[in-house]
């Protein structure tokens, strides 16, 4: 990266949803009863991660587009930041959600030299990731460093793949990360886990698994970002 370049960060998070006997009666009563359809409430319990406020933040993926390397924010045991070879050109930090929070606000919140932050990347990090992550961290009374959600159509600060490949919004179909990986010939993040399936994976102890499967996600969103970021984007305000 030259010093003329602006850094980019994608980033993702994985989130454990709360026991449903750990949520109050009221807040049961009220998701279950805003289920329009009869066919989903009992699914409700189990997308708990889904509702904000509703979860624990367990891995957080940053993936440094121009340097080519990941750092995994994990919970567990604090451990201090090492290289985790359970993926390619990448380190590990553990520690306690409010850790990992922590030292997520600490990497996206710093300026280079000339005083500027990082683009942010994500695939519906607008719609899901960063809501949770600021909705989280101020649960905890941790302060944000940044706001992720900034002006929707204006991609410099924060660009948001999913929002692009929709034409923010002006497509009735919606495609997933896979799809679009597959679309423009980048290595598919697919694994032995999905999103549908952390929470499980969770409460089995496979931790480990969770976070490579987090950050293999942002590699993969990072390959798509650079697949676009000449050809696509520039057509997007704030996208040159």
């Amino acid at each position: 990266m030259t010093t003329s370049e602006r850094q980019t960060i994608v980033f993702d998070i994985e989130v454990a949803g709360f026991l449903w006997d750990e949520v109050d009666e009221t807040t049961r009563g009220y998701l279950v009863e805003r289920e329009r359809d009869p066919a989903r409430r009992d699914a409700v319990p189990e997308r708990l991660a889904l509702y904000p406020g509703l979860g624990k933040v367990i891995a957080i993926g940053l993936w440094l587009v121009e340097k080519n390397r990941g750092l995994i924010l994990l919970e567990g045991e604090s451990t201090a930041e090492h290289v985790w070879e359970k993926v390619g050109h990448s380190k590990i930090f553990r520690g306690s959600e409010e850790q990992i929070l922590k030292r997520f606000w600490e990497v996206v919140g710093a300026r280079d030299s000339m005083g500027r932050s990082s683009r942010l990347v994500t695939f519906n990090g607008r719609g899901y990731d960063g809501p949770v992550l600021m909705v989280r961290s101020a649960q905890l009374g941790l302060t944000p460093s940044r706001q992720l959600v900034p002006y929707r159509y204006d991609i410099s600060d924060h660009c948001d793949l999913f929002d692009v490949l929709t034409f923010q919004g002006t497509m009735r179909d919606r495609y997933s990360l896979d799809y679009w990986c597959r679309r423009f010939d980048v290595e598919s993040p697919k694994g032995s886990i999905d999103g549908s399936q952390v929470g499980r994976a969770y409460r089995e102890g496979r931790i480990e698994d969770i976070g490579e499967y987090c950050l293999r996600d942002v590699r993969a969103t990072g390959a798509l970002y650079t697949k676009l970021s000449h050809t696509l984007l520039p057509l997007f305000k704030g996208g040159s």
